[in-house]
């Protein structure tokens, strides 16, 4: 049997899961959405890797008292959440979902920003593990041993509105929204009711389409050529979108090839969107 000695990287491939599913301490969880404002739809509903726990980003894993969702929980909330499903301090994270890399990196980016680096993300998810021939099983719930697991959240790594809207001027990071080119020019109407169309000023467009292929990250050298055409340079890079979901497929991407500091805004269009007299473009 292989053993896992090392930190995860930031992303595995189904083989290595595949060898690894037994390892001490790895834990595999299912970040899939019933639904997503993308309007991606998934041929691998009701199923799981086998062993996987489900990891329900909408429902649990939010903070229910935002009025906007997605929103990251309180590290109170999110340690009580990860103790029902068995996490531990120790625990080795593979995360994965049925859309190929959707919601996956949303949750990798959460146990990040909560202070827990093992964390990696499936690439391909649940689609490619299936095509692989490896096992999958009917969705399930079981009982678990309550984990030990404790946040340490790292208040820095996520911003907010009146940060970005400093950083209008001050320019200090460069703030990459991951949107479709139609959403962030405005000329599309937003999935979301009652918000503006449109960017916010001094953003540049990345959609997070352009860093996949086939719902697997493109390889290092193809990332690495996108975020020099942006001229990232050393900046810190602040990643936004709808909700604060998609954003963070965009942040992974730019992790495997980048040394620059990454930031979310959370909030994102979600939020800017609907702030009366903060600009827009």
């Amino acid at each position: 049997m292989l053993k896992t000695q090392t930190k995860l990287q930031p992303v595995v491939s189904a083989k290595w899961l595949s060898q690894h599913l037994h390892d001490p301490n790895l834990l595999i969880l299912d970040a899939s959405l019933k639904d997503n404002k993308a309007g991606l739809k998934s041929e691998y509903e009701g199923v799981q890797i086998v062993n996987a726990r489900f990891f329900d980003l909408k429902n649990t894993f939010c903070d229910p008292d935002n009025p906007i969702s997605n929103m990251i929980p309180s590290p109170d909330r999110f340690t009580a959440e990860c103790r029902k499903l068995g996490i531990n301090k120790n625990s080795k994270i593979v995360v994965y979902d049925n859309l190929g890399t959707y919601s996956s990196p949303r949750v990798w980016w959460l146990f990040k920003a909560m202070g827990h680096n093992d964390v990696a993300v499936l690439n391909g998810g649940l689609p490619v593990w299936s095509k692989e021939n490896f096992d999958v099983e009917t969705q399930k719930s079981i009982e678990l041993e309550p984990g030990d697991f404790q946040a340490d959240f790292n208040l820095e790594s996520v911003l907010n509105s009146e940060q970005i809207l400093e950083n209008i001027n001050s320019e200090q990071s460069l703030v990459i929204d991951v949107r479709s080119e139609d959403r962030f020019l405005g000329r599309v109407p937003e999935p979301r009711e009652n918000l503006k169309s449109g960017h916010i000023p001094k953003s540049i467009n990345l959609p997070f389409s352009r860093v996949l292929a086939k719902g697997m990250f493109l390889p290092k050298n193809e990332l690495n050529e996108i975020f020099e055409r942006l001229s990232v340079k050393n900046k810190p890079l602040v990643f936004c979108c709808g909700s604060g979901v998609s954003a963070c497929i965009v942040l992974l991407a730019c992790e495997l090839v980048r040394t620059n500091s990454k930031y979310l805004y959370d909030g994102s269009w979600a939020e800017w969107g609907q702030l009366e007299n903060y600009p827009v473009e």
